[in-house]
């Protein structure tokens, strides 16, 4: 059953207990009325006391019987007489109101009477009786009206339910209808009206919150494939030439087939460079091991994997403090290999690098040509390359790096302009890092 089905089946399912409630109440409260009415007349009568004994006459269509001291009986009025009467009028029991069932002498017909058995002083009985078939008759009649009633109620209780419920799911609708026409075109590009208050609304806009976040994540998918598949064709075409014409026909000299091996060895560590810094983009919004690591060992270790890697580079590092790092230790790694590949490589021959830890920041400062400022705002953005890095190798992933470890730590990075000259990144790991060594303080 659809959602607005249940809806409208709750809402006549609540309206017909609540009518039934109501109308069962009201059945029982006329009879009790009415029954205390007939009551009250019967007593009055029963309990005449102006009447001398064996002269009660009947009124207001009352029949009345009369059971002397001795027993004698003055029923002339086809009243049913019994022991329990007969108990009352020798002062055994008190007197008492019931129903009987008797068959009236001129049409035969069985009615029912309400009587009051009255004891009188000092011994003897009356018996007052009243027809209440028009009781019966009434409550009857109520019974009816009031079932009408209440299956009218029922009945614009589930139509005003249908109504309520199919305005109130109208953002679910048009919330389904979109999640189907998404789910068939693959398209997150449409939206939904956010108009009104309260949760639908809410969920209006969060529909198109998540639509919106999945939007942009699809089309930033489709651009990292194509810049990935842009990226890795040119190395993979370079190594197709240098493996064509090794294979070629034409007689290479010993320096030529050696110049081709050290492309193809040039080739191939740029490709498994970019392979591994596609799989590390890959990565990225994925949480990283918690796992305490020392920061500035990790510092230490890489600064001198780039003092070989640069050795015409000088690498200062006057600071470097201990820090526990909380996180993944290959993933901090490779962004801090990155960054110091990124300045030994605008460092230049006889470049300095200056390398500092302090306060759970790490420092990496070079003295080549600085940033641009139309460059600066996108140095982090993946496959980015400015003009004048272009003529260096590389695919624009490193700084992008960088940024998606330093995010996952719960850190930050920022590129400046350092005074005198060069180019300052500051990864900040606030979040993760706190001073000190895992031995000991």
């Amino acid at each position: 059953m659809s959602l607005r089905g249940r809806l409208t089946l709750v809402a006549a399912g609540v309206v017909a207990v609540v009518v039934a409630m109501a109308a069962t109440a009201t059945y029982f409260l006329m009879r009790h009325e009415l029954y205390a009415q007939v009551d009250t007349s019967l007593a009055i009568h029963s309990s005449d006391r102006s009447q001398p004994f064996g002269e009660f006459s009947p009124y207001a269509g009352d029949s009345v019987a009369v059971i002397a001291p001795d027993g004698s009986v003055d029923n002339t009025q086809n009243i049913p007489l019994d022991r329990r009467i007969l108990d009352v009028a020798t002062g055994k029991t008190d007197g008492f109101f019931r129903n009987v069932q008797v068959t009236e002498r001129a049409s035969g017909q069985a009615v029912t009477l309400r009587e009051r058995v009255q004891p009188l002083t000092p011994r003897g009985a009356v018996v007052v009786a009243r027809n209440i078939d028009y009781i019966d008759h009434d409550l009857h009649r109520l019974w009816l009206i009031l079932v009408l009633v209440a299956l009218g109620g029922v009945g614009i209780a589930a139509g005003a339910g249908r109504v309520v419920s199919n305005a109130a799911l109208a953002p679910v609708r048009r919330l389904t209808t979109a999640a189907e026409r998404i789910a068939e075109t693959g398209e997150p590009s449409e939206r939904v009206p956010e108009g009104g208050r309260g949760e639908l609304a809410r969920l209006g806009a969060s529909f198109n919150t998540m639509l919106g976040s999945l939007e942009e994540s699809l089309e930033t998918q489709r651009r990292f494939v194509a810049d990935a598949s842009h990226e890795l064709r040119t190395p993979l075409t370079s190594l197709q030439t240098n493996i064509d014409v090794l294979r070629g026909k034409i007689e290479l000299g010993p320096q030529q087939r050696r110049a081709l091996l050290d492309d193809l060895h040039r080739e191939s560590g740029e490709m498994r460079s970019l392979i591994g810094s596609l799989l590390e983009l890959a990565r990225s919004g994925a949480e990283p091991a918690r796992e305490p690591f020392q920061l500035d060992d990790l510092i230490e270790d890489t600064l001198e994997r780039a003092r070989s890697r640069f050795p015409s580079v000088t690498w200062e590092a006057p600071v470097v403090e201990a820090t526990v790092v909380d996180g993944d230790r290959d993933r901090m790694e490779r962004a801090v290999w990155n960054l110091l590949e990124n300045a030994g490589k605008w460092s230049g021959e006889g470049g300095t690098v200056e390398v500092a830890l302090s306060g759970g920041e790490l420092s990496v400062r070079d003295h080549g040509p600085g940033i641009d400022e139309e460059d600066r705002p996108l140095v982090f953005e993946r496959f980015y390359r400015s003009a004048a890095a272009r003529a260096m190798p590389g695919a624009g992933l490193g700084l992008s790096i960088v940024r998606e470890v330093a995010e996952a730590h719960g850190g930050t990075v920022v590129a400046e302009n350092a005074e005198g000259g060069g180019a300052r990144f500051r990864l900040t790991l606030d979040g993760a890092a706190r001073p000190g060594s895992l031995g000991g303080s």
